[in-house]
């Protein structure tokens, strides 16, 4: 027990307390049945993943080539091991139709077999997103400094991975993945996006895309570009509708461009402004901008001048409103 200024609380009352919230709140992790995935986990096993994608890069300590093989199995092996663990946990809080309890662990190590196999493609797909990064950055000093400091290069990597597992049918795991990503770089990214090769996302902060986008190949934005829902009004009625714009090949969109709708369709090689606010499909070789947008460039001495001289004119003026506010109240006074 301790004395906080003469309150007096004793751990079991913290408790007690903690525990009616439990029950009249929930939010506790199915303590008596089926345990939801470990975040901690598959957050470990999404930086083992970086590692067997880009070995050397996103590792602690240096790698000889005669030690890759022996390094890449051990780290495989244990890869395997604790995504088979979490596979299957969300598969039985959530499993697909027709799974029986009996299934969960067969296709658990089925699931996390089959994703494993597919890192040599994963690799080759992100060795374009990488040369599209290092060609389309003239700041980028090598290809080595696009995969070791580019925050998109990781979100991207993990995003490819989470969309593995989503086609999959793997409930809350690639969620979980790419929101990591996202607390890390500031990219969301959804697991459900397709996004084709030789992608570029340059600065990247505050990019966000819906769970039903569809990029095409060799397209680049910038930071804050939005490809997102027209409307959640009607909420899960929606749940697997295209909700997210289409995006073609060759296409570039600038800062802080917002592209809304499932029907919304930029043709390719198509340029979108900066800012643009879009709602609309947009034909094949297009250049949207924004119009009507005044821009007044002023000398600084000119608006000091200004300013000055809006101040003299009020100093000058108040003494003759107080004056007159002073006759009207005493005429209010008479009256």
């Amino acid at each position: 027990m301790r004395n906080t200024g003469g309150v007096q609380v004793t751990v079991t009352q913290l408790t007690e307390q903690l525990i009616a919230s439990y029950a009249r709140h929930g939010g506790i992790n199915h303590l008596d049945g089926k345990n939801l995935p470990s975040k901690r986990a598959i957050c470990l096993i999404t930086t083992d993943l970086l590692q067997l994608l880009f070995p050397g890069f996103f590792d602690d300590k240096q790698i000889h080539s005669s030690e890759l093989k022996a390094e890449t199995a051990t780290l495989l092996d244990s890869v395997q091991e604790k995504l088979e663990d979490e596979i299957y946990k969300s598969l039985e809080y959530r499993a697909p139709e027709g799974m029986g309890k009996k299934d969960l662990r067969p296709a658990a190590h089925e699931t996390s077999l089959e994703f494993l196999g597919k890192l040599p493609l994963l690799r080759e797909i992100l060795q374009t997103d990488i040369e599209a990064a290092y060609n389309g950055d003239p700041s980028a000093l090598s290809k080595d400094e696009v995969i070791v400091a580019y925050p998109f290069v990781e979100t991207v990597a993990v995003q490819r991975l989470a969309h593995e597992l989503y086609k999959k049918q793997v409930p809350l795991i690639p969620r979980i993945m790419t929101e990591w990503a996202h607390g890390r770089t500031g990219i969301d990214l959804h697991p459900g996006a397709k996004i084709g090769s030789h992608f570029f996302i340059d600065h990247g902060t505050g990019t966000v895309f819906g769970e039903t986008v569809e990029v095409g190949n060799h397209v680049k934005m910038y930071q804050g570009v939005g490809l997102v829902a027209r409307s959640l009004a009607s909420g899960q009625l929606l749940h697997g509708k295209k909700r997210h714009p289409t995006v073609e090949d060759r296409v570039t969109i600038y800062a802080n461009a917002t592209i809304v709708g499932g029907e919304t369709v930029i043709g390719a090689g198509s340029t979108i402004g900066a800012n643009v606010f879009l709602m609309q499909s947009v034909p094949p070789n297009s250049l949207v901008l924004q119009e009507d947008v005044n821009v007044k460039i002023c000398r600084r001495q000119q608006v000091r001048q200004k300013i000055n001289l809006q101040l003299r004119r009020f100093l000058f003026l108040r003494p003759l409103i107080g004056r007159l506010f002073h006759v009207r109240v005493t005429l209010e006074g008479i009256s």
